[in-house]
């Protein structure tokens, strides 16, 4: 398999860290440079459907977008360690903090760096409110996940599962625009710090 990727971009760095906790080491790596334009190429478009990274190409030529799809699918052809679920109340719950920490935290975190950041600005026309708005709106969602994690090691489980790699990667990519979790978000502070330590985040940069 192989899977085309960027470095700078936090979806593609989810699928990397996902890789990494689960010990994925037989994937091709093939980089792309979006400041370039090559997920923009007609050989890029027809495998993918979109200019979209990351994209993962199966053995047998079947490409798919999208890094949860593809965690999903590494998730099935690796099952070990786990980290979606054992059962289905346990997936359940790994599923909703996931979708909570991507349309909460990672959407707006993302696109306040794609208008807040000037390198971007090679990539779409920058609107500075936008990017401010949305610096609003991933703090004020992250009290949320402070909550959680006042009662809890990791957001979803007893473990490290997705819902954490999405939540983080987003957070980390936000430095560029020098975001910061507000110091009262203790818990929140916590587990970014357990993250940052991990051999995963380190290496799968």
């Amino acid at each position: 398999m192989k899977l085309y990727d960027t470095q700078l971009a936090p979806n593609p760095r989810r699928v990397r860290l996902f890789m990494h906790e689960k010990g994925i080491n037989d994937v091709e790596i093939v980089s792309v440079s979006l400041l370039e334009g090559a997920h923009k190429q007609p050989d890029y478009l027809q495998k993918a459907g979109l200019a979209n990274v990351p994209m993962l190409e199966m053995d047998d030529g079947t490409c798919i977008t999208e890094s949860l799809a593809i965690c999903r699918y590494l998730e099935s052809v690796y099952p070990e360690p786990n980290l979606m679920g054992r059962d289905p109340k346990e997936t359940a719950i790994i599923e909703m903090w996931t979708r909570r920490a991507e349309m909460l935290v990672a959407t707006p975190l993302m696109m306040a760096v794609r208008h807040g950041h000037p390198a971007l600005a090679a990539l779409e026309k920058q609107n500075p409110a936008i990017g401010e708005y949305n610096v609003e709106a991933g703090t004020k969602a992250l009290k949320v996940f402070d909550r959680r994690l006042a009662e809890s090691e990791w957001i979803a489980a007893d473990r490290l599962t997705i819902a954490d790699i999405v939540a983080f990667a987003s957070i980390d990519f936000a430095r560029m625009i020098k975001f910061r979790p507000p110091e009262e978000l203790t818990h929140v502070n916590r587990w970014l710090e357990a993250m940052r330590a991990r051999e995963s985040v380190q290496t799968a940069k």
